[in-house]
């Protein structure tokens, strides 16, 4: 939805619309006693040229309409510039991130060599960039033999992608086993006491060495989730001596047990509709959205245009007199 078009703009749209208006009829009457001078002794001129009164008022008050709307909202601010929102009015996005050293295998994307966390980074900042929802706070947690939150409650999308792309989280931790359920049940810590159905959960991981027991209940705060794979499905690639691999089962069963979904990120980003089916994460459904300051900035860019090219079009396409051209002055004479 566009937002709400200020009063101001719109009077001083109006008063401009019938300024020029006035001005160009008296402007029509006295081109109308001068016309043999702009358009030759004859004083004809082409049907065109009727359009250029009509272009010019449309042009200066869509000009005047975008300059006062520019003046007058707000700058889009930066989401960790925004407004504080209260607690109980927040929406939240908790991710709980794979950081172990499987993660870091080269086998995501289309073969080119893309590691598991990049392709995660890219997914996730594929997500981020179509969500709506200026209320949205955003949680990651860091999970390997362990589980440790990395952000909390951030409107701040660099700051979450920052972690997401290269850092090596895994060195935060000792060595050992992947604990991926760790990551769920610090989740379900630090949303415990968020507002009932708040929460989207964001689960990304190669589920690798998932364990069959332990999965934590969620809390009433989470009321989406979606289970996101990386890594090849098939192939695999070595580690410590043995094939890893993205283990969709594992995953599927995860994301079963949560009631959410689970997709295959190993090629393809996620899709908006799967998003839209969560119901607690708002996103852009319908593609690109326009504001109200983009709205004025084309209609600036395209009145400035207009009125630029006016005179062209007045002098090659109104008339063929040319007061300094011989020819053309024999021609109005034949």
């Amino acid at each position: 939805m566009v937002d709400q078009i200020p009063m101001p703009s719109i009077l001083t749209a109006i008063a401009v619309l019938i300024l020029a208006t006035g001005a160009e009829i008296l402007h029509a009457f006295r081109v109308k006693k001068t016309q043999h001078l702009a358009f030759g002794p004859d004083g004809k001129f082409s049907s065109l040229a009727y359009l250029a009164p009509i272009l010019r008022v449309l042009s200066l008050t869509g000009l005047s309409w975008s300059l006062v709307t520019l003046m007058l909202i707000e700058p889009k601010a930066h989401r960790s510039k925004m407004k504080e929102v209260e607690a109980k009015e927040r929406r939240h996005l908790m991710l709980v991130v794979d950081v172990s050293p499987s993660m870091r295998l080269q086998d995501s994307g289309d073969g080119t060599g893309v590691s598991r966390t990049k392709r995660a980074a890219d997914l996730v900042q594929s997500l981020l960039k179509r969500t709506t929802d200026e209320k949205l706070h955003i949680t990651m947690v860091a999970v390997y033999n362990g589980a440790k939150p990395v952000v909390q409650e951030s409107r701040d999308l660099e700051v979450i992608l920052n972690f997401l792309d290269g850092l090596p989280l895994s060195s935060v931790f000792p060595t050992g086993k992947t604990r991926l359920f760790d990551g769920l049940e610090e989740a379900a810590r630090i949303a415990r006491d968020w507002p009932a159905d708040s929460t989207t959960l964001l689960l990304v991981s190669d589920g690798d060495t998932v364990p069959a027991t332990g999965m934590p209940k969620m809390p009433p705060s989470i009321s989406g989730a979606l289970v996101l794979g990386v890594g090849n499905p098939s192939k695999g690639s070595m580690i410590d001596g043995r094939n890893s691999r993205q283990d969709v089962g594992a995953l599927q069963q995860i994301a079963s047990r949560l009631g959410g979904e689970y997709h295959d990120g190993n090629l393809k980003h996620i899709p908006t509709s799967m998003l839209a089916r969560m119901g607690t994460l708002d996103t852009d459904k319908k593609g690109l959205k326009l504001t109200l300051r983009e709205y004025a900035l084309i209609a600036g860019a395209v009145s400035a245009l207009i009125l630029a090219i006016l005179p062209l079009f007045l002098r090659f396409l109104t008339t063929s007199f040319n007061p300094g051209n011989s020819e053309s002055r024999m021609t109005q004479q034949l």
